[in-house]
């Protein structure tokens, strides 16, 4: 056992004086600050002052996500609408029948405080060739507010519809309003992919389905009232939207593919305007 205990000993003497000797080699100590990587090596002698400092920098891994979300988006932009209503058809004129006995196309001028909203809930942008192109697509709902003129004082009857003149009545606030829950889906094609702000366009459709419409008046002899009701409204409405994206600037598109009535007025509506989105 004496002799073991001595042989145990002696080893731990010898690495002792191993790791003392190992001590005095290169000494190498790198000190991590974000990204970089210092590295300082010396030669462990007192005397010698001389030591090499590397410094290196360590790139993050900045691939972008194929599936990017953008929330609650706002478009604020002009509602209008394209007529190419025949005033002259028996559709339009017929004293029974008719959907605007006696209308011109002066009836239904707009004025310029004739305003679109869009609200939208998300739209996301989906990775399809280097995030060069990708697909986009969303859900929100488009307002559509169509404020006629002063001295146009119509009236949506209902039940059946029909666009009548009321002559006695002045309206200081004359509108028809038409709310849509849509879905659009574009094809996108982003010039700068890896600037947050970039350049590109997007191009495709949307489908918008009419959960709300209502002719809205304000008189002094009626006060405010509302009318609800479709109007012979289409429920459905099919348009060909686009988006430009000129740095932080984004700027949208709509047009319907049809007249937004299903018969006797023949009004295509559009919408533009500025996206506001991050």
């Amino acid at each position: 056992m004496k002799r073991i205990a001595m042989v145990l000993t002696g080893i731990c003497f010898a690495l002792t004086g191993f790791a003392q000797t190992d001590s005095t080699a290169d000494s190498k100590d790198t000190i991590r600050v974000g990204n970089m990587i210092i590295i300082k090596r010396g030669d462990g002698n007192s005397k010698e002052k001389d030591q090499d400092v590397t410094i290196t920098s360590r790139r993050r891994d900045r691939r972008k996500s194929n599936v990017t979300t953008n929330w609650f988006i706002l478009d604020l932009g002009v509602s209008r609408f394209d007529d190419k209503t025949n005033y002259s058809s028996a559709a339009v004129q017929d004293p029974i029948s008719g959907f605007a006995p006696g209308s011109n196309k002066d009836w239904f001028k707009l004025r310029n405080k004739s305003l679109n909203v869009n609200i939208w809930l998300f739209m996301q942008e989906l990775n399809v060739v280097k995030h060069v192109v990708n697909l986009k697509y969303g859900l929100g709902v488009e307002l559509n507010n169509y404020h006629y003129q002063y001295n146009q004082n119509i009236i949506y009857q209902t039940q059946p519809t029909k666009v009548v003149l009321d002559p006695s009545t002045g309206y200081s606030k004359n509108k028809l309003a038409a709310d849509y829950l849509t879905v659009p889906m574009m094809l996108n094609f982003n010039f700068t992919p890896n600037r947050r702000h970039g350049f590109g366009f997007s191009a495709g459709m949307s489908a918008g389905y009419l959960y709300s419409s209502r002719q809205k008046t304000k008189s002094q002899a009626n006060g405010k009232d509302k009318v609800w009701d479709d109007f012979d409204l289409r429920p459905w409405k099919i348009s060909y939207i686009g988006e430009l994206q000129l740095g932080p600037i984004k700027l949208y598109g709509s047009l319907a593919n049809k007249s937004m009535f299903e018969k006797g007025l023949d009004q295509t509506p559009y919408n533009v305007g500025i996206r506001f989105s991050n």
